[in-house]
């Protein structure tokens, strides 16, 4: 993407500013290319403080300033939001929503056009820090370089992959509720370690560490999960005694149960 193109969030909060400072070390854009709103005058600070561009209270100042209007806001604060933006809407712009459960049937209709560009994205919150898992689906008016700039704004911060809208639900049951899993995941593992004897700081970074090298693992070698698994499983040995008590205790099926249930649950929010 060329420097010359603008980029406006409409609510500029965490994930806002994750998105606008991974835009920025990529080189996607410039600070002086970026502008947010937001009616809390802390979060337009800390907007500031981080990224060095420009703020307002106008939802109207930021799609007037930009071509690509990232919407950052509740779900439930998006439809009066929209009729307001709608007024000054051009076919020119690109409209990236990362509202949850907000379709993009609601969208166009809360826009009231049916010329507008917009994509919808999933994100995680790991992409505070870089390490998103971002899906996205494109509305019919969006062009195959609109697909290719999405793309690459989110794989800024993190990895950003193509679906199509009826999966943005299971994506929310996988990734989008996923971290929660894996901090739960770490705490019982800090915990075990506790309960073995190590201190808790040394539980917690030996944790949360093994998930983060085991996940590396799996995105840089390509190798199928249980090929990995089976790597490190020695005949009689620890792993494998480890792992029975898993089966026993149904790791798998839980959460596979986990992700069909949070997938249910995004459905319900999204009618």
């Amino acid at each position: 993407m060329s420097s010359t193109h603008s980029i406006g969030f409409i609510g500029a909060g965490k994930m806002a500013t994750a998105l606008a400072i991974g835009f920025l070390k990529s080189r996607l854009t410039e600070s002086n290319k970026l502008i947010a709103s937001d009616v809390h005058e802390g979060a337009r600070a800390a907007f500031e403080t981080l990224t060095q561009a420009r703020t307002t209270a106008s939802n109207l100042e930021v799609a007037k300033a930009s071509r690509v209007i990232v919407l950052a806001v509740k779900p439930q604060q998006m439809e009066g939001m929209l009729h307001e933006l709608g007024s000054v809407l051009t076919p020119q712009h690109l409209v990236i929503s990362i509202a949850a459960g907000v379709t993009i049937a609601k969208l166009l209709k809360w826009l009231d056009r049916d010329d507008a560009r917009i994509v919808r994205v999933m994100p995680n919150t790991p992409a505070l820090v870089q390490e998103g898992a971002s899906a996205f689906s494109m509305g019919g008016k969006a062009t195959r370089e609109d697909a290719a700039l999405t793309q690459q704004l989110f794989a800024s911060v993190g990895v950003a992959v193509e679906t199509s809208e009826s999966l943005l639900d299971a994506v929310t049951g996988l990734s989008g509720s996923g971290p929660a899993y894996a901090f739960q995941m770490i705490e019982a593992l800090s915990d075990a370690g506790v309960r073995v004897g190590l201190p808790r700081t040394t539980a917690t970074q030996l944790a949360a560490q093994t998930l983060l090298g085991a996940a590396k693992m799996v995105l840089e070698t390509g190798e199928h999960p249980g090929s990995l698994k089976d790597a490190v499983t020695s005949p009689g040995g620890t792993t494998i005694a480890g792992i029975h008590e898993l089966e026993k205790g149904g790791l798998r099926a839980t959460l596979m149960n986990a992700v069909v249930a949070a997938t249910a649950r995004s459905v319900e929010l999204g009618r």
